[in-house]
């Protein structure tokens, strides 16, 4: 049996497009893995520039690092910091006129050589004037303290409600260390 040229064109068209697309069936999923890996390959690179960045600004995150350890207030191992923080932020409130109505300190927690001991201001109240004086005084006083969490109602005339979350940084002095340096 002999094909015409017709035949033997419409066979070759047929033979090509067959193998079209069963090299495409079996190059669909590499090419597709292809394009993972390079947007794998593209975060990996950006991970790589990030970290190369922070590796050249170590120095400087150092030095800001023991510029603001300065200021880190140093206690005891054995002190009782509940006591401490509550009565700077009692001191604080009537000072400025809001009142506190429930407070509590959570566990310290230790991340690093830093504590950080949470005060869970349930409920406090006062004028716009004195909450704002009274975060005045916090945040200048010779201590780490950040209100991470402030919620703020209206009770009545003049008169604000709320509750905050007030994080107390510091550094414990180990046993045998220069006690010279703890703050009373």
């Amino acid at each position: 049996m002999t094909l015409t040229p017709r035949e033997s064109v419409l066979a070759l068209v047929t033979a090509a497009i067959l193998a079209t697309v069963a090299t495409g069936a079996f190059l669909a999923p590499k090419i597709e893995r292809w394009r993972e890996q390079r947007q794998e390959m593209a975060v990996a690179q950006s991970d790589i520039a990030l970290s190369r960045s922070l590796v050249a600004a170590r120095e400087r995150w150092i030095g800001e690092y023991r510029e603001l350890s300065r200021n880190i207030p140093r206690f005891a191992a054995d002190q009782k910091m509940d006591i401490h923080w509550l009565s700077i932020m009692d001191r604080a409130a009537a000072k400025n006129g809001v009142k506190i109505i429930r407070r509590q300190a959570l566990e310290q927690v230790r991340q690093g050589s830093l504590y950080e001991l949470p005060i869970e201001c349930q409920d406090w109240e006062g004028s716009l004037e004195a909450l704002v004086r009274f975060l005045f005084d916090l945040q200048n006083q010779d201590a780490m303290m950040d209100v991470r969490q402030l919620m703020i109602r209206p009770r009545g005339r003049g008169v604000l409600r709320g509750r905050f979350s007030l994080a107390c940084i510091y550094t414990r002095a180990e046993h045998g260390a220069d006690p010279g340096k703890e703050t009373p």
